[in-house]
């Protein structure tokens, strides 16, 4: 694999371009994917996700172009720490799901339809990575954040909002080019949320069969280190979140 290309936009599709922050680690794979969207003769551009407060990335950020509007796939600090210094810098408003991230703008609602920049974006609320997730379709490409990511899973807030919205992305067009908030882009994100559905199925079905040997009241970590024995240690934390909530999900059925 080539290293990532740090600082240098890349187009990606003839509508979106990505410049990718300097910022990796377990959680952001090669870095946040700051996405720039600008339709066929506009002259303005929207960024999504502009990352963490990274003065030198979010200055080539604002060197790519007049901006129109910033928008948030979510709260997380590799995608929206650097939002007020870069709206700022480049005087323009913020909308993001969660109203305490906007700037000069409105929350955005599920199903609205933003027009910015010569493109139609229509909003998609997709929580299970975090309550005020969301996707946005234009132009037959989806950015996810970090509702899929480019490369492996994501972390999970609530498994049972997760499965709803991976059921909404399964319903996406095939073909549908997936830009996500980390990792490389997708050919088909339908197709690769009916994966991760699949994944998901086969993740609790080994947590059912580790309770069954821990017994029911066994811990996050507990079934970590049954269900997650082959995989590196480094990466356990972060599956201790996503079994936190896949044992949550299955108490709350056991509760109904």
């Amino acid at each position: 694999m080539s290293a990532p290309a740090y600082g240098v936009l890349r187009q990606v599709t003839p509508t979106a371009s990505v410049l990718l922050e300097h910022n990796p680690s377990s959680m952001t794979l090669e870095g946040t994917n700051s996405w720039v969207l600008r339709g066929p003769g506009a002259t303005g551009s929207v960024v999504v996700d502009p990352g963490h407060e990274d003065i030198e990335h979010l200055t080539l950020l604002a060197e790519t172009g007049a901006v129109e509007l910033i928008i948030l796939t979510h709260h997380h600090p590799d995608h929206a720490e650097g939002a007020p210094w870069f709206a700022e810098r480049a005087g323009a408003p913020v909308r993001a799901f969660d109203e305490s991230l906007c700037i000069g703008g409105k929350s955005l609602v599920d199903g609205e339809v933003v027009e910015a920049a010569g493109l139609e974006l229509s909003v998609l609320h997709t929580p299970g990575h975090t309550g005020d997730s969301i996707c946005l379709v234009s132009d037959g490409q989806i950015l996810t954040g970090d509702t899929i990511l480019g490369r492996g899973t994501t972390v999970l807030h609530d498994l049972g909002d997760y499965l709803r919205s991976l059921r909404k992305l399964v319903e996406l067009p095939g073909g549908t080019t997936g830009l996500p908030g980390h990792g490389p882009e997708l050919p088909d994100l339908a197709a690769t949320a009916r994966e991760y559905l699949a994944h998901r199925e086969e993740r609790l079905d080994q947590v059912r069969s580790a309770l069954e040997i821990l017994g029911a009241e066994a811990t996050p970590r507990q079934v970590v280190e049954v269900v997650y024995a082959d995989v590196d240690k480094a990466l356990w934390a972060p599956a201790e979140w996503s079994v936190r909530a896949q044992l949550d999900y299955l108490r709350s059925e056991d509760g109904e």
